[in-house]
């Protein structure tokens, strides 16, 4: 019997809840609307026609994928993020909304300093899809960036989206591991590094664990390892006052700062910048400009200071 589109959406919905799936209703809407090639308005607008007979074989298999436990994303291809839509695949990581965290806060430095109309210099670290690298250009119009992955798959893709985006004449991407094989210097670094300790990656939510490229998510044994490779050279490739800005785990705040200060950069007191759910997200930090640096030392922060451990720390 053929069924209506409103009908199939409620019986996928039902599938996907009575399979324990946390948000059955939207995972049943995407994948419809991914099946039939409509957008959301027009899957309600349309909901009394019939479901077509490829549209229900196309349901079908992606139903099937996601009760296996592949995330909505990879299916579809594509994730949005910060309002665009990337394309991603089985090279890069799935973009999640705690990273938009680590876009706000370059913006909010960026027209704080005044700088979000000139011609910066942006180099992404592990660039993946190219999603902070791109979010970035998009926004800040004067900008020019480069985009560095040891996965010559995630940079294929990059550039996908870069050409989609209309943005292949301001982005570059090259193969390298961290700062290996990248040369020049850069008003504003960005990485989303991978920083899941390796022993504790089997135990991530399957979507995860069974769906993410094990490198995105592979920060060695504490979880650390990129970021002591990119403290230790980063320096070397910021312009004077140029800054540094990585996304963090949770617990990861106060070594990614030692390492930082460290390598003679400086985390001043709004360093430490928190996710929507109230986590430390994201650690900015700044290269001193030349003949100030001993100056400007004495704002370094840690968990230790307390307006920044009253905010983050839970108290006992």
């Amino acid at each position: 019997m053929t069924r209506t589109l409103d009908e199939v959406r409620a019986a996928t919905a039902r599938i996907f809840g009575d399979a324990g799936i946390g948000t059955p209703a939207l995972d049943a809407r995407l994948l419809l609307c991914h099946a039939t090639g409509r957008t959301h308005e027009a899957l309600i607008a349309q909901g009394r026609e019939a479901l077509a007979a490829d549209e229900a074989a196309r349901l079908q298999g992606s139903v099937a994928r996601r009760l296996a436990g592949e995330p909505v994303s990879r299916i579809k291809g594509s994730r949005e993020f910060f309002g665009r839509d990337f394309v991603i695949g089985p090279d890069t990581l799935d973009p999640r909304p705690d990273t938009e965290t680590l876009i706000e806060t370059a913006l909010d430095l960026l027209a704080r300093d005044g700088l979000q109309d000139r011609p910066l210099k942006v180099l992404d670290l592990g660039t993946g899809s190219g999603c902070i690298l791109l979010t970035l250009l998009a926004e800040l119009p004067e900008a020019h960036g480069i985009g560095s992955d040891v996965s010559e798959g995630a940079l294929q893709l990059a550039a996908k989206n870069a050409r989609r985006l209309n943005l292949e004449g301001r982005a570059s991407f090259v193969a390298a591991d961290w700062f290996a094989g990248v040369s020049g210097r850069f008003d504003l670094i960005v990485s989303n590094p991978p920083y899941i300790p390796a022993g504790e990656i089997p135990g991530l939510a399957l979507e995860v664990a069974a769906y993410d490229p094990r490198a995105a998510l592979d920060g060695g044994v504490d979880g650390l390892a990129a970021y002591r490779r990119i403290a230790g050279a980063a320096a070397a490739f910021l312009r004077p006052g140029g800054h540094l800005l990585v996304e963090i785990g949770a617990t990861q705040a106060e070594a990614v700062i030692g390492f930082f200060g460290a390598s003679g950069l400086i985390v001043e007191g709004d360093g430490l910048r928190a996710d929507l759910a109230g986590r430390p997200r994201c650690i900015l930090a700044k290269s001193p400009l030349r003949g100030v640096a001993e100056g400007l030392r004495s704002s370094k922060i840690s968990l230790e200071t307390p307006d920044i451990r009253d905010r983050f720390v839970p108290a006992e």
